[in-house]
């Protein structure tokens, strides 16, 4: 799949990459999905595959206030929330599923020194739990539903996080999945590259959607102009090494000189002391003169 290229960012690569959760780094939607029918189930009417991936991408508190409108869910707010966190939280406990090629991804641009940032609509607590599978200082920053006052698609959490690792959210580099979180991300000037999950993302200004996260361009997420320079320090360390290595083995060889050098010096040495005293010995043995 394709859009129309996003080129804000400078050949050097972007400050940062800032990261959607649910459906770009974990495919957790149909883990939502189950826990919406389940408290549906259980204090609402009736909740179907059409109404759960309208909520796809959603502040938690909009999807507990269309649950109340369209499945009549008759509970509080965060209620609704606290229960969703926790169906997916023990099913996550169970098992985290990460989307293909994400961790590999992302250890790779933590490698590079390029600062991720994890942009989730979801509550710190499950968020947390996702970042505590993944090895530490994966993510830079965490800024989740229950940290701003305007979710996605407001700017703001794309905003906060670019501030958050200290740099403007138009030198970001933005992954989505869905069209709410693409809409939040674009509008707050982000370079931004969608790869859709379970909803379709349609082609668009300022983004690009492409079918995997294998299908983004490296040079798009800075990682060759920053692998070339540590390629360049290791080519550089190994001429280094080889010099060093040279250097000493050209030592070596001096030394074993001097050391053959000064064994001849010694061994002329003795012979000529060994001469001496075998002329002083026949001197000592000649007649007196007359």
């Amino acid at each position: 799949m394709s859009g129309r290229p996003d080129r804000r960012n400078t050949p050097a690569g972007p400050d940062a990459v800032l990261w959607d959760m649910d459906g770009t780094l974990v495919d957790t939607e149909p883990y939502w999905i189950e826990a919406e029918h389940e408290v549906v189930l259980l204090y609402g009417d009736h909740w179907d595959t059409e109404k759960a991936h309208s909520l796809v991408g959603h502040d938690l508190r909009d999807s507990a206030r269309i649950m109340q409108q369209r499945g009549g869910v008759r509970l509080e707010i965060d209620e609704i929330v606290n229960l969703l966190l926790d169906g997916v939280i023990e099913r996550v406990r169970q098992r985290v599923p990460w989307r293909p090629g994400a961790r590999e991804l992302l250890a790779e641009l933590t490698a590079a020194g390029v600062p991720c940032a994890l942009v989730t609509m979801s509550w710190h607590r499950f968020a947390q739990a996702v970042v505590n599978a993944l090895p530490a200082n994966s993510f830079r920053a965490v800024i989740s539903g229950d940290v701003v006052q305007r979710g996605k698609p407001h700017p703001e959490p794309y905003l906060t996080a670019a501030a958050a690792l200290g740099v403007r959210a138009d030198r970001c580099v933005a992954i989505e999945d869905s069209p709410t979180g693409v809409r939040s991300a674009v509008a707050a000037g982000c370079s931004v590259w969608a790869v859709p999950n379970v909803v379709a993302v349609a082609p668009g200004e300022g983004y690009t959607v492409v079918g995997s996260l294998a299908e983004i361009p490296r040079q798009a997420l800075g990682l060759d102009r920053r692998a070339a320079p540590a390629r360049a320090a290791r080519a550089g360390n190994g001429a280094t090494a080889a010099a060093s290595a040279s250097a000493a083995t050209a030592r070596s060889q001096r030394r074993q000189r001097q050391r053959r050098q000064r064994t001849s010096y010694l061994a002329l040495a003795s012979l000529i002391v060994a001469g001496l005293g075998a002329a002083l010995v026949l001197r000592d043995d000649s007649p007196p003169p007359l």
